[in-house]
């Protein structure tokens, strides 16, 4: 017995250092090195290599609270909301590799965003489908949920191709908070562009836009009735639609007439033409920029097509036999153009940081290049500050179909624009900003909307007395002013946080005459001005206020 364990012993014993010989002659693996993030130092604090590759990336974003108040009426609107606020999120990449063609840069910026009052809600944001409003009735269209792609762009060897701010813009509400001043502001369009540089800090830049952000409505003149059927809309002051006085055409949807006339000159139709904006060329956009250490300087100029669509259907008047729809031509489109200069001087001899701005621009249909729209929500026919049809209501449209001639003639508007920010410390800081603009609308297309009769009945003559008359106290397609002022206090108790406040005056005008006052009907005091007969008070201005506070963290 015990010779037996002797041998299983030993068996034992050789085996394991045969098999730790064995073990010995196998290679030994290592363990995979682990790759840290390594700071890319080639364009500025914050980007950081990705593991594996050469590509800098920096990862940032914002969050924001803000309150509104606006006491009384407010834009464009019958909800009686005095508050609004708004919380909101922005996420930014932006990866960076360097080439033999130099940088290669990929950009993006998410927004999401809910809001909600009707100043803080944006009409022009929901149109393009980039916000979706609550349904219910105590929230429609008060309360809106944002999702904005608002920056996807490439930049390699001169070329930005993407969703971009326009080259157009300079001053860009840079130091406000509600951004209500003249001026072009389009944040985010669709773009491809090449800029060259040359010299000592000059740029020129030639960009082709996408013209949908630059769209502002052609005049419409028509609005389907109960029936369903396209008619005149005319509003009298203090009244209803279909009364027999004269102070608004509807403009929600985008019809407008023409006069056709038979072979002895006689109007017997009218062709009722879809006037909303087509999208057929893009944008042409040209910018000369200079920066140096007291500050930049840019012209820049642009070229925007305005187009319409074809008729839709004809409304005979008498008098004869009308065309066929299909004979009828479509007016022929025309180009709007822009130009806008600004300076930017850095003022460090008052204070570090302290920037001064200055611009001017003139628009000729295209009206959003001049900014003369900046205090309303983009396409907007028109906007007042009170609503429906009391006090001065300027007019945004880029062109007006003139029914006796069938062409467009377009509009013309030009802002002038100064802000100037402050730092009363390195923690405290403040903007003073202002501006003023006039709109001219063409009066000849005017004054033939005015021959057609009230409540969709035909009027193709000189028109009455009674139409003319009113017409000369009714807000539509009046040449208006726009005043702008206000001031912010913001401070900034860490790094990358503000909290602060901003108040804003605005002021509607009309550049001569006066227009009926739709808030306050008529009244019985002698030598009031009366239309229809009717005594109505009168206007020449409307203004109103408004305040935000925000609360906003980058990082």
């Amino acid at each position: 017995m015990k010779l037996v364990k002797s041998l299983l012993l030993g068996s034992a014993t050789g085996l394991t250092v045969v098999a730790g010989a064995q073990a010995a002659d196998l290679p030994v693996k290592k363990a995979i090195p682990v790759e840290y993030v390594r700071v890319c130092s080639a364009y500025g604090a914050g980007f950081f290599y990705i593991p594996g590759t050469d590509t800098c990336l920096r990862v940032s974003g914002r969050a924001r609270f803000e309150a509104g108040y606006v006491p009384g009426y407010n834009r464009n609107t019958t909800t009686g909301d005095t508050t609004q606020y708004r919380g909101l999120a922005r996420f930014n990449l932006d990866a960076r590799t360097q080439t033999a063609y130099g940088t290669l840069r990929a950009f993006t910026r998410l927004e999401v965003a809910s809001r909600t009052g009707q100043h803080m809600t944006s009409g022009t944001q929901q149109r393009y489908g980039n916000a979706f409003p609550a349904l219910g009735p105590d929230t429609f269209g008060r309360a809106q949920q944002y999702v904005n792609v608002d920056k996807a762009f490439v930049q390699f060897a001169g070329l930005t191709a993407g969703r971009a701010s326009s080259f157009f813009d300079f001053y860009a509400h840079d130091f406000e908070i509600i951004a209500l001043s003249g001026g072009s502001d389009t944040p985010s369009t669709n773009l491809l562009a090449y800029t060259a540089k040359f010299g000592e800090g000059w740029s020129a830049t030639i960009s082709m836009e996408d013209p949908t952000f630059r769209f502002q409505p052609i005049f419409a003149g028509y609005a389907a009735n109960t029936a369903g059927i396209n008619s005149v809309v005319n509003v009298a002051p203090g009244g209803t639609a279909g009364n027999s006085g004269f102070n608004i055409f509807a403009n929600a949807t985008a019809f407008s007439p023409v006069f056709i006339t038979n072979a002895a000159g006689v109007p017997v139709a009218l062709a009722n033409f879809d006037v909303t904006q087509k999208n057929r060329t893009p944008d042409f956009v040209g910018a000369l920029r200079y920066d140096a250490a007291w500050g930049s300087f840019q012209l820049s100029a642009a070229v925007h097509e305005v187009g319409i669509g074809s008729a839709l259907n004809l409304t005979g008047v008498g008098g004869g036999a009308a065309p066929t729809i299909a004979n009828v031509a479509r007016p022929s489109n025309v180009y709007g153009w822009a130009v806008q200069g600004g300076v930017k001087l850095n003022l460090p001899f008052i204070a570090p940081g302290d920037t001064l701005y200055l611009q001017g621009a003139y628009a000729d249909g295209a009206m959003a290049y001049s900014g003369f729209n900046s205090t309303v929500a983009g396409e907007l026919i028109a906007s007042s500050i009170i609503p429906i049809v009391g006090g001065v209501q300027p007019y945004m449209s880029d062109a007006v179909l003139n029914p006796g001639t069938g062409r467009l003639e377009t509009s013309q508007s030009w802002t002038v624009t100064a802000s100037y920010l402050h730092y009363w410390s390195p923690e405290w800081r403040s903007a003073f900003f202002g501006s003023y603009g006039e709109a001219y609308q063409p009066q000849g297309a005017r004054t033939q909307l005015a021959r057609i009769g009230f409540a969709g009945l035909p009027n193709i003559g000189t028109g009455t007395a009674t139409a003319f008359n009113q017409l000369a106290f009714s807000n539509i397609l009046r040449d208006t002013n726009i005043s702008y002022a206000g001031a912010s206090l913001i401070w900034s108790p860490v790094k990358d946080l503000d909290i602060g406040a901003e108040g804003a005056y605005l002021r509607y005008g009309l550049n001569n005459g006066r227009i009926a006052d739709g808030n306050r009907p008529g009244f019985t005091a002698a030598g009031a001005t009366t239309v229809a007969g009717v005594p109505v008070r009168t206007v020449s201005s409307t203004d109103g206020f408004y305040a935000r506070f925000r609360v906003q963290r980058d990082f």
